[in-house]
């Protein structure tokens, strides 16, 4: 698969699950991954996984993404922009920063994920 196929699979595949069950992207982290979301910083699947349930329930649609290989052959960097619905509030803007990084054919892991909610846009 390209870089641009499996971003596109994997940007697809994390709302749905992050909006349907959370629990069900603890996966695609591990203890080396690093995730700062709104200026707080959390490593590790179990951590960052409990700052996603903080959130409450929600729903994404994702506007844009944006695709690019990385300094490795076997990395992929993405970037989202979208609207999130937080407890049936009215949308917010957000973008989010993914950095994929392989561990086999075929397989991914989140390295690295920035999000941050974009206010007065």
């Amino acid at each position: 698969m390209s870089a641009e196929e499996v971003a596109n699979a994997f940007v697809s595949h994390f709302y749905q699950t992050f909006d349907s069950s959370v629990d069900g992207l603890a996966g695609l982290y591990n203890d080396q991954s690093m995730m700062t979301f709104e200026g707080n910083q959390f490593q590790g699947s179990a951590n960052i996984i409990q700052q996603f349930k903080k959130v409450g329930a929600v729903k994404h649609q994702v506007k844009t993404t944006d695709i690019q290989p990385s300094s490795s052959s076997n990395a992929i960097v993405i970037f989202v922009t979208g609207a999130i619905q937080i407890g049936g509030d009215n949308p917010l803007h957000f973008c989010e920063f993914f950095h994929l990084v392989g561990t086999g054919p075929g397989q991914y892991y989140v390295h690295n994920d920035v999000f941050r909610l974009n206010y007065g846009l």
